[in-house]
């Protein structure tokens, strides 16, 4: 009798710990950190995809309205600014492919797209009318790209260097004490 009522608790306690942690796992599995990043890139990446394909199509209507335009007499600041206004899209759209191939923001396409979009707006608006303090700010603006250029060029070359120097240091060290080191710089962060 005794062997009897020890075994029925713990068949209870057992079924019991079955319903309860078949939730748990469930809670467990859906709001794990992983799962959670994953998912979150995924409709992301859905987002990103419909970007792309909206702006391809934008860019297709406004191509056939700059072509429809060349019809009436030509207005070159309307043309250009059209054409600029269709590079600063397939700046932006590459842009977002690369987004989508490596999962990062490029800061060169970034910093391309806002130049050409400020010199569209130069030259939309024309140089000799906008006011003296907008065109300080958009050459002060244009002066902070091209800082930005040049630091990324910069930057490329230090990482180079560096990266130079680890696989020297690396090939040394094998030779000398058969030992690899790994690398800290095995891409550019940008």
């Amino acid at each position: 009798m005794k062997g009897k009522p020890a075994e029925e608790p713990t068949h209870l306690e057992s079924s019991h710990n079955l319903n309860d942690s078949a939730p748990d796992r469930f809670g467990q599995s859906w709001f794990h950190r992983e799962t959670v990043v994953r998912n979150l890139e995924i409709f992301q990446n859905f987002i990103v995809v419909s970007l792309c394909i909206g702006i391809f199509f934008v860019m297709l209507i406004r191509l056939g309205e700059m072509f429809l335009s060349l019809l009436e007499p030509i207005n070159f600041q309307a043309i250009t600014s059209d054409i600029l206004f269709i590079l600063i899209l397939v700046e932006i759209f590459r842009l977002l492919i690369i987004y989508l191939q490596e999962q990062r923001i490029s800061i060169g396409a970034a910093v391309e797209v806002s130049l050409v979009s400020a010199l569209r707006e130069v030259i939309l608006q024309g140089i000799l009318e906008i006011p003296i303090y907008q065109l300080l700010g958009v050459c002060a603006f244009l002066l902070v790209l091209g800082g930005l250029l040049a630091l990324r060029v910069w930057m490329f070359q230090r990482f180079d260097l560096i990266k130079q120097q680890s696989h020297t240091d690396e090939s040394l060290q094998r030779r000398n004490f058969g030992l690899r080191r790994f690398t800290s710089v095995d891409q550019y962060p940008f």
